[in-house]
């Protein structure tokens, strides 16, 4: 007769081995895992005006008795009765997720987008090719007409061709919206190619685009034209350095 073998099976050596990779592979994803509580209290508010679930008197949040703490008196029964309890606390979450929250992220966006901007374009704007602003919700790219375009005229010189390039391969790295606007001063055309202000502003203003969406990573629907002639001007229009400035092409890059 064949004497049984005494101790554990050998397949659960192979089976502890496996449970404890499996534990270490769960220990490691949640080491990764990280959340963002800004963007999740943007969501959150963004999802409560969407569902209306907003109550103007909250209900009565029930809390309960901790298990962890209690205070007792003494009693001559064999039943402690708490002298003091400590309950859990609870938030309302209308007092933590508040408007400005949203408000201040979105500004952080706008000034990381516009510390990496002047990163990339240091040379442009060193050369007078362009400047950069950030306005409301958008960081403004403005391209000078000194070096862009002759008098009157829409044509692009070729010397900012390869800025016009760089820029778009920019734009690419970015998922938004862009908005190309043509600004002239308030002097009359004196020439026949266009009719007025607004016509050059236009077409200084699609021209910009057309040398963008060579870039073929861009799509048409990411961009907006926007003709402006004489009506924003950002200098004073007195004097001829002023002019200078407000004949200008801006390219707007919505907060993405």
């Amino acid at each position: 007769m064949k004497k049984q073998s005494s101790g554990i099976p050998r397949y659960l050596a192979t089976f502890a081995d496996l449970m404890t990779l499996l534990l270490c592979f769960f220990v490691l994803l949640l080491s990764m895992a990280e959340i963002d509580a800004l963007k999740y209290k943007v969501v959150v508010r963004s999802m409560e005006n969407a569902f209306g679930v907003k109550k103007d008197t909250p209900d009565e949040v029930i809390k309960a008795t901790s298990i962890i703490k209690q205070t007792f008196s003494p009693s001559p029964s064999d039943t402690p009765s708490p002298l003091s309890k400590i309950f859990q606390e609870s938030r309302n979450d209308e007092n933590v997720i508040k408007i400005h929250d949203a408000n201040l992220y979105q500004q952080a966006k706008l000034n990381s987008l516009m510390a990496t901007l002047q990163k990339k374009f240091v040379k442009a704007i060193t050369a007078g090719q362009l400047s950069l602003e950030k306005i409301d919700d958008r960081v403004i790219i403005r391209i000078n007409e000194n070096a862009s375009f002759s008098s009157g005229q829409a044509t692009l010189k070729p010397g900012i061709l390869p800025v016009l390039a760089h820029i778009s391969d920019v734009l690419t790295e970015l998922n938004t919206t862009f908005v190309v606007a043509g600004h002239t001063d308030n002097v009359p055309l004196s020439n026949l190619n266009y009719r007025s202000n607004w016509e050059l502003s236009a077409a200084r203003a699609t021209s910009v685009v057309h040398a963008l969406l060579r870039n073929k990573a861009l799509k048409p629907a990411q961009f907006r034209v926007e003709a402006y002639a004489d009506t924003r001007p950002i200098r004073s229009n007195l004097t001829s350095q002023g002019r200078a400035i407000n004949r200008r092409v801006e390219i707007g890059i919505i907060n993405p």
